[in-house]
């Protein structure tokens, strides 16, 4: 027994060695562009556990959600009524496949970007959530150069989230930190209602 805590001491010690030096080398100081994407269940979870996080340290926040709006989720429940300093807009027209109306969506994800756009240059935001917005670059509902330039030219200290499923390559391509969620198994499949507090 004592080999076997010694041996993991020693290998403790070399991994944190490792991380200190990373530590140690990562030296720039300023905001990130993460891309949460996927077709698994949680990436817009993930990001408002980022919002939370930075709420923490006192951040302003700004929060715009394209697709959801019309049921009410969780998480705007919870800003709404906890944090109203919150810069939170929803395009408010619901699932595409439910509104069938693609004039009148792009109609309302031109107005949404410009909520957008405009937190993009508040530099008293330090995180930007754009939620779901790469459904809007999958159906080609917004321009992709507009929003990739507005997203580069951003304050220096400002951090953006953007969640979706899609939405190509030049937002992977920008990004500093991709994480994939991966489908594996879902409840919803096997007939079982979305839960609020857990899907809602």
């Amino acid at each position: 027994m004592t080999d076997k805590n010694t041996r993991h001491k020693k290998s403790m010690e070399k991994q944190k060695a490792k991380v200190d030096d990373k530590i140690e080398k990562a030296d720039i100081e300023r905001g990130v562009v993460i891309l949460l994407t996927g077709d698994g269940k949680g990436k817009s979870s993930s990001a408002f556990g980022m919002v939370m996080r930075s709420l923490g340290y006192g951040h302003k926040v700004g929060v715009v959600q394209f697709i959801k709006g019309v049921q009410l989720s969780g998480e705007e429940i919870f800003i709404r009524d906890k944090f109203p300093e919150v810069d939170f807009y929803q395009m408010g027209t619901g699932f595409t496949w439910n509104t069938q109306d693609r004039e009148g969506d792009i109609a309302a994800a031109e107005a949404t970007w410009k909520e957008s756009a405009r937190m993009l240059k508040d530099e008293s935001l330090r995180l930007v959530v754009l939620d779901e917005i790469t459904y809007m670059l999958a159906y080609k509902y917004l321009d992709e150069d507009m929003i990739m330039t507005a997203i580069k030219n951003r304050p220096v200290e400002q951090s953006v989230i953007v969640t979706g499923r899609g939405g190509g390559t030049a937002i992977r391509d920008i990004a500093d930190t991709v994480s994939e969620v991966k489908d594996i198994k879902h409840a919803f499949r096997a007939g079982v209602k979305a839960r609020p507090g857990v899907d809602l």
